[in-house]
């Protein structure tokens, strides 16, 4: 991967950096540089397909929130799993995912979608592949980026402590067997999106028990409210 185009804080650079010298990250690059040659639009642009990992160093991290893959519709991905910049239209996951917040905290339905303010409190807001092409769901699965994706979790695992990790959908679910239960919180529930929110999502208390268990464990909450 070009590294002018790898912008990521640089604690995760220390770690991650030797995963940029792989063979499967170079033939991620290749099939992504040959893509967007044949005039496809991806998602996210292309300064912020890391852009989650630039705003949230590791030594900061105290929730993981993972994504599948980017929203492909145009303007929606700007490298954080669930948000979209603030003049895009909500998503419907994330309007659940707001839905279960005024239910379980009493927080205001927010008027936009950009989750940057998590982020900047140590969210990490990942998604499992990192883009993807336009109007195309799930078109970049299977060509390197849940090795990566793999390797930062990995890295969380083993190098942070009391993080919380929100597991909704049995892909996120499925993703999360790398984790150490016995040094992190793994809370799990059906998919926010609206075929399955009803399931389980909706009403599981995650944001709450999130706080509970970061304020138990000596680390501050999460001011969830999105303003």
């Amino acid at each position: 991967m070009n590294q002018p185009h790898i912008k990521l804080h640089e604690e995760w650079w220390s770690h991650l950096r030797c995963e940029f010298e792989q063979p499967y990250m170079g033939q991620l690059t290749e099939f992504l540089t040959a893509e967007r040659a044949s005039g496809k639009n991806i998602y996210p642009p292309q300064h912020s397909v890391f852009a989650a990992l630039d705003k949230t160093p590791l030594s900061k991290l105290k929730v993981v929130i993972l994504g599948q893959d980017p929203y492909h519709g145009i303007g929606q991905a700007h490298g954080f799993s669930f948000s979209v910049p603030q003049d895009v239209a909500i998503p419907p996951s994330l309007k659940n995912i707001y839905k279960e917040l005024k239910r379980d905290l009493a927080i205001p339905i927010p008027k936009h979608g950009n989750l940057e303010a998590w982020a900047s409190q140590g969210v990490l807001l990942l998604n499992s592949v990192l883009t993807v092409e336009s109007a195309q769901a799930g078109s970049h699965q299977g060509k390197g980026w849940e090795k990566f994706t793999d390797k930062i979790i990995a890295t969380i695992s083993q190098h942070s402590s009391k993080v919380v990790f929100l597991l909704w959908g049995g892909y996120a679910q499925n993703k999360g067997v790398i984790i150490d239960r016995s040094q992190h919180l793994i809370l799990q529930s059906s998919h926010p999106s609206p075929l399955s929110a009803y399931r389980g999502f909706l009403g599981c208390k995650h944001f709450s028990q999130t706080n509970d268990y970061l304020i138990a464990n000596g680390k501050s909450a999460i001011d969830w409210e999105i303003r």
